[in-house]
């Protein structure tokens, strides 16, 4: 007799796919880790391309440095900042974890786990809290006393 594969209903249909069904604050976290980490190294490059402009001369320069001027670009700069300071908290968070100091006492695996909802979560929510208070500080910083 041929076994047929089960086939189980699309309940969440394509909102699923972005806000991810069921899932956890732990796997949101992970999501925006891997998108700030894509989005960082895109900065990256875009900026060593603006800063190689110098070597296409005075003008070239600043040509370039008037773009980023800009209020767009500074906008897009906090945009950097609010990434990096997330990625930044979020991986100390995960370095933490990974090296068992945020993990708790070894326990019987039973569902929810309660080192993730007794160490892990408060964790999460200190880092969190910091990573707010950072980027209110980078804005100030950046907004206040911008020339």
């Amino acid at each position: 007799m041929e076994s047929r594969p089960k086939k189980y209903p699309n309940r969440l249909g394509v909102t699923g796919w972005g806000l991810g069904g069921r899932w956890g604050v732990e796997r949101y976290l992970y999501t925006i880790h891997r998108l700030t980490g894509i989005g960082l190294v895109l900065y990256f490059i875009l900026h060593i391309f603006l800063t190689a402009t110098r070597t296409f001369g005075q003008e070239s320069w600043e040509n370039s440095m008037s773009m980023v001027n800009s209020p767009f670009f500074m906008l897009m700069e906090f945009v950097v900042i609010i990434g990096f300071v997330f990625h930044a908290l979020n991986g100390i968070r995960l370095i933490l974890i990974e090296l068992g100091f945020a993990v708790g006492r070894p326990e019987e695996p039973v569902y929810p786990y309660r080192s993730s909802i007794n160490t892990q979560r408060p964790l999460m929510i200190v880092m969190m809290l910091l990573a707010g208070i950072f980027i209110i500080l980078g804005g100030y910083d950046m907004f206040a006393f911008a020339h």
